[in-house]
């Protein structure tokens, strides 16, 4: 097995567990040929974690993915693969070790995009939002309950308009690199394929004047 490539942290603002929850994240890296990249992402006790990965760039597309519970335990584990979804349900409280491994290829680096989201229900222990601590008019007949649970309905379905909209983007680039790589290929054996027909053509005539060449001599 090769040695990490390096070790990473998501640079999330994480608090204690109970006083705040783990914040939806995403990354686009490098991955060289022949390393691995490992990221540590901290998990809330009894919560969700979804994580989705594509391999955007770089020759044939894939890449071995795992993921490592904080007890040490391999949860995941995928060879050559260009990409995947999993949820972890229910999570460990600690740090997930997820690992993108690119050993196998000695020359091709791969161009990786992940994204983490968590269950916006982990973490319910924070002080209960404004709609709680405002006491309603009680000549209105608007129930502020009402309010909350539409906006937050809303705020939930805005997120994951955004996330779809990452991972859209995501599909875009993997597919936009395979064409450039395909017109790249493309024109190179269409140079080979012109310079071969030019060769022959010269050749040709080439023979055709040496058929038809008269190579009596002449005595005077």
């Amino acid at each position: 097995m090769a040695p990490f490539g390096g070790v990473l942290w998501l640079l999330l603002p994480v608090l204690v567990a109970g006083l705040g929850q783990p914040q939806d994240s995403e990354l686009t890296f490098l991955l060289p040929a022949g390393r691995q990249e490992c990221f540590y992402q901290t998990a809330l006790y009894n919560g969700s974690m979804e994580v989705e990965y594509q391999v955007i760039g770089g020759a044939g597309l894939d890449v071995d993915f795992s993921v490592t519970t904080p007890s040490g335990v391999l949860l995941i584990n995928e060879h050559r693969r260009s990409d995947g979804v999993h949820t972890v349900e229910p999570t460990e409280a600690g740090d997930y070790m997820i690992c993108f491994d690119n050993s196998f290829s000695t020359i091709s680096e791969k161009l990786v995009f992940f994204e983490i989201i968590f269950d916006s229900q982990q973490g319910d222990d924070e002080p209960d939002s404004w709609a709680d601590i405002v006491e309603p008019d009680e000549l209105l007949d608007i129930k502020m309950e009402d309010i909350k649970e539409s906006i937050e309905s809303m705020r939930a379905r805005l997120e994951r308009s955004m996330q779809m909209q990452t991972v859209l983007r995501a599909f875009e680039a993997r597919d936009r690199n395979l064409q450039e790589s395909n017109i790249d290929r493309v024109n190179f054996w269409s140079a080979v394929n012109v310079g071969v027909l030019v060769t022959v053509a010269f050749l040709q005539v080439y023979m055709l004047k040496s058929l038809f060449a008269d190579k009596r001599t002449t005595r005077t």
